[in-house]
């Protein structure tokens, strides 16, 4: 009696690339000219940024009165920006730490460049606490160090100060973590390269040598960095959760902030790693190295993040009703049917309907409808936030209080401002490394055979398939 062959693993690089067609593939884009479509991207980054930056000199220069912020609403565009890109934030420590603890390959297609998304959004995140002090020249009230200040002194039970160690703590991590997997890759360009170009990768490398200590060190940091980063994950957004789970206002003093804020700030980072990585994709040609497959895994980790949050919607809505506090239940009220109903309505469509599309197979496997829903998600996320900060604050417990919220061009312009941050340093980031872990790739395929490359289809057998 034969045995059953178990049907083959879908390849993670496909075209049976040899070591060699893989460094090509993946060194030429730091190598060659920039093309056309990098220039034009990076004119639009860089008109964004210094848009931005005039605002931001703007706001300092006039004060945070250039700003719609009123007594009743002290928060708007600048803590939902900033709660937003946190979020963004996340999902390139998840890639890079959770699963490689637990052994997926298929992160190596894409880890690379959801890192580099980590830093980039971690940086335009703290852009905006400095600035809503009002008073820029004085965020280094938020640092505890010896001072001469007297009393005067950090607010240790403030979970504003919490969130100033754990994002700091997270970039650091996250950077280290980033850099220290790119030090083979650029080796692997010193090699290739001539002149400066060669003694500035030599000095980005640390002059690797690919000797079998310095591999097996740069294995063991690995380890150990993916270690301290896989509890950041779910510590940060929990702490910037705090912000609102440890006050006292209605509809913002809840339990569940923590667990559905870190499955939303998952669920917000691999859509936007999704927009990146299809447009990167098809500019670089490298839709070999990042697959269907890739798409299709990171599709259902967004179907069930997605399922997560809106659970979590769902049981606010319930925990409101039952708990009998009327103010409560018109925080939730006002949310779906005041001012602000249309946010709520766009949270809801975007964020809980629109991820069940993903139960089809051949829409996870779309690239079309992925570009659309990545996009469509993260519209969905900013509302989750501005949501929770705008329309809760909007309406107090005095209806004379009340007021109504609509940022100005400087609020804006800041925010754009922190897109051409981020597009700007992703697009200098695409010509200085390669976008994919050369290193890993190739340590993936040594050590799967050709299962993962799309060789020798008809050569496994039931013992080799196991």
């Amino acid at each position: 009696m034969s045995a059953v062959v178990s049907p083959l693993r879908e390849p993670l690089v496909k075209g049976g690339k040899t070591y060699h067609q893989i460094t090509e593939d993946l060194c030429s884009p730091t190598e060659r000219a920039p093309s056309p479509a990098w220039i034009a991207a990076f004119i639009v980054a860089i008109s964004f940024l210094a848009f931005g930056l005039f605002s931001i000199v703007w706001t300092i220069w006039v004060g945070i009165g250039s700003w719609d912020l009123n007594r009743t609403i002290g928060w708007g565009w600048d803590i939902t920006n900033f709660v937003w890109w946190v979020g963004i934030g996340h999902a390139g420590t998840l890639i890079s730490a959770i699963l490689l603890l637990f052994r997926q390959k298929w992160r190596t297609g894409v880890n690379r460049a959801a890192e580099a998304m980590t830093i980039f959004a971690v940086i335009c995140a703290a852009l905006f606490p400095g600035i809503h002090m009002g008073r820029i020249w004085l965020a280094f009230f938020i640092f505890p160090y010896p001072n001469t200040r007297g009393p005067l002194w950090v607010n240790f039970n403030s979970p504003l100060l919490w969130d100033v160690f754990a994002i700091s703590t997270y970039f650091t991590v996250s950077v280290l973590f980033w850099y220290t997997g790119l030090v083979p890759d650029f080796a692997t360009i010193r090699d290739r390269a001539k002149g400066f170009r060669r003694r500035f990768y030599n000095t980005l490398s640390f002059g690797w040598t690919g000797s079998a200590k310095h591999w097996q060190r740069w294995e063991a940091l690995s380890l150990v960095l993916a270690g301290l980063a896989t509890p950041l994950v779910l510590s940060v957004h929990t702490i910037v959760s705090f912000d609102f789970a440890t006050s006292i206002i209605p509809g913002w003093h809840t339990t569940i902030f923590p667990p559905y804020f870190v499955a939303g700030a998952i669920f917000s980072g691999f859509a936007m790693v999704q927009t990146l990585m299809l447009i990167t994709r098809k500019i670089l040609k490298i839709e070999e190295y990042i697959t269907l497959a890739h798409i299709e895994s990171m599709n259902k980790v967004i179907l069930l993040t997605g399922t997560i949050v809106g659970v979590a919607y769902l049981t606010e809505l319930f925990i409101a009703w039952y708990s009998g506090y009327v103010y409560e239940q018109f925080a939730f009220y006002n949310r779906a049917v005041g001012i602000y109903w249309w946010s709520y309505f766009g949270m809801m469509s975007c964020n809980v309907l629109a991820p069940q599309f993903f139960w089809s197979k051949k829409l996870r496997r779309n690239i079309m409808f992925t570009f659309f829903m990545s996009i469509f998600i993260n519209i969905g996320m900013w509302f989750e936030r501005f949501v929770i900060i705008v329309s809760t604050l909007a309406r107090d417990y005095l209806p004379s209080a009340w007021s109504y919220y609509v940022p100005t061009w400087v609020e804006i312009g800041i925010y754009l401002g922190t897109f051409g941050i981020f597009f700007t340093f992703y697009l200098i980031f695409v010509r200085i490394a390669p976008v994919v872990a050369i290193a890993e790739i190739k340590s993936i395929l040594k050590s799967a055979g050709d299962q993962y490359t799309g060789k020798g289809a008809q050569k496994h057998t039931h013992e080799e398939q196991h």
